[in-house]
């Protein structure tokens, strides 16, 4: 094995790059810890790695994440200096918020610059990430009593790019139109449901997105858009569902390998093939349909319009800032507005009051609440979804509000941190009170995201686009400079 992985807290995006890196790069070997006591994995992992990795001349590049003390295990382990050692940012803790400062903090972003100093090339996901480490090195140095080392950023700058986090955006088509039926349209015979779980896409590279509902639309089952235009006529009635029996005897006949599925859409899980992004996909639809899609107001004067659907799927921390989010939610409890909630992302020992707190105050309002540990079922949350928020105090990059948006939700994001970096002004809010005022607005009038068709490049982000550069970053032999497409 010529590629050597270390990663000291196997988890989170962490051990999602890990794995991809070992899944499409030939040649790698990897050795990890747990993703436990992240501030003993940062004071401690190069000690245990010195014994863990075995001694081996085929060894050519060595590729870790910044939580390592690299300097500490290159001091250890002299037979690994002479590799090409690559140095991965996903976060920096010369920026990242602590509620009250302790000694111990330094000790972190010290061990991150020096890691950075005897690294051979320094990666990290985003500009933002990048420039605050950097920029902050002068200031950060300055908390030692005396005999302060001076140009460290100069010293590490020329080793350092810019390589976005790469995602395998999976293809959750088929929860999509499940949600569209079930949620927007308001309708849910059998013959949609297996429609939908049979629905399957085989798209051109770069089509255009397309929003949830009028996925449904582009539907190659001649059914399904016909009863999209009975729901939107009002004339969706028992005789509509009659034809089904007639479905059976022509459609069918096109299509033998489908047949009816009884089975409720909350039990069918979004396991359709791999890597498929929503942004592909590509059917042609019907204009009139199109057009109608976008103008109809979705049931609203039916009286069947589904609540707002709100997603928080990150950390239970405090730099995620959910004292902020569940304040938000409270306010549109008291204007007696309809939303529903999901609380998804991992939770540690140390959960913030505030989750139990909210918990019993928007009950009547929560559909789903807490980690989920099939991928299957946490992305299939997601699709069900309108709305996706974040309100870090602390972000870098955002792999779960990218992996929200290609499953269709309108995304609301702080005017700060690395957002500004990776989408459009238009899902920004620069106060708490705008993103107040964003959700009354949403809740008032649901169709206004679900009708949207998010513009965000999520292709940029994807393995698909991110994979040579990848390649070349771990290549021995390479000029340790990579393509001038994705690096900056």
């Amino acid at each position: 094995m010529s590629v050597l992985l270390l990663e000291a807290f196997y988890g989170g995006s962490h051990k999602q790059l890990v794995d991809l890196l070992m899944e499409s790069v030939e040649d790698c070997v990897s050795f990890t810890l747990p993703a436990k006591k992240w501030h003993w994995r940062a004071r401690t992992s190069a000690l245990y790695l010195m014994q863990a990795v075995p001694a081996r001349s085929s060894y050519r590049v060595l590729f870790t994440s910044s939580l390592l003390n690299l300097t500490e295990l290159v001091a250890l382990r002299p037979d690994l200096a002479h590799l090409k050692k690559v140095l991965y940012f996903h976060e920096n803790q010369l920026v990242y918020p602590v509620r009250k400062s302790q000694e111990r903090d330094f000790q972190y972003g010290y061990n991150q610059i020096l890691s950075c100093l005897v690294a051979d090339v320094v990666v990290f996901n985003s500009a933002f990430n990048m420039e605050s480490f950097l920029s902050s090195i002068f200031t950060f140095m300055k908390t030692m009593p005396d005999h302060r080392p001076k140009d460290l950023d100069r010293l590490i700058r020329p080793k350092c790019h810019v390589l976005h986090f790469p995602i395998c955006f999976p293809d959750v088509t088929r929860s999509v139109l499940i949600y569209v039926t079930h949620s927007l349209l308001g309708i849910t015979p059998p013959l949609i449901k297996k429609c939908a779980s049979e629905f399957t896409l085989n798209p051109p590279p770069k089509a255009d997105r397309v929003c949830k509902r009028e996925a449904l639309f582009r539907s190659p089952v001649p059914i399904i858009q016909d009863l999209c235009q009975a729901t939107l006529q009002g004339t969706h009635t028992d005789e509509t569902n009659a034809c089904d029996g007639a479905f059976k005897m022509t459609h069918l006949a096109a299509c033998p390998e489908l047949t009816l599925d009884l089975e409720p859409p909350e039990k069918i899980l979004n396991v359709t093939g791999p890597q498929q992004s929503l942004e592909s996909m590509s059917v042609t639809p019907r204009k009139e349909t199109l057009h109608q899609s976008v103008s109809d107001p979705c049931g609203d004067e039916r009286g069947n319009l589904q609540p707002l659907h709100i997603v928080w799927p990150h950390r239970w921390e405090h730099d995620k800032d959910p004292q902020l989010f569940f304040q938000t939610l409270l306010k549109l409890k008291e204007q007696q507005l309809s939303f529903e909630v999901s609380v998804l992302g991992e939770t540690f020992a140390d959960i913030p009051d505030i989750f139990s707190e909210a918990k019993e105050q928007l009950v009547d309002h929560i559909q789903h609440w807490g980690f989920m540990p099939s991928k299957e079922d946490y992305l299939k949350a997601l699709c069900q979804a309108d709305v996706v928020v974040s309100t870090a105090k602390h972000e870098f990059f955002g792999v779960a509000m990218l992996e929200a948006v290609h499953c269709g939700c309108y995304p609301l994001y702080p005017k700060a941190l690395v957002y500004p970096e990776i989408f459009p002004a238009t899902y920004l809010y620069s106060t708490p009170e705008q993103l107040c005022k964003r959700l009354q607005d949403f809740c008032k009038r649901p169709q206004l995201v679900r009708h949207h068709v998010t513009q965000v490049n999520l292709h940029a982000f994807s393995w698909d686009a991110l994979g040579d550069s990848f390649r070349s970053l771990l290549g021995a032999d390479s000029d340790r400079m990579l393509t001038e497409e994705h690096i900056s």
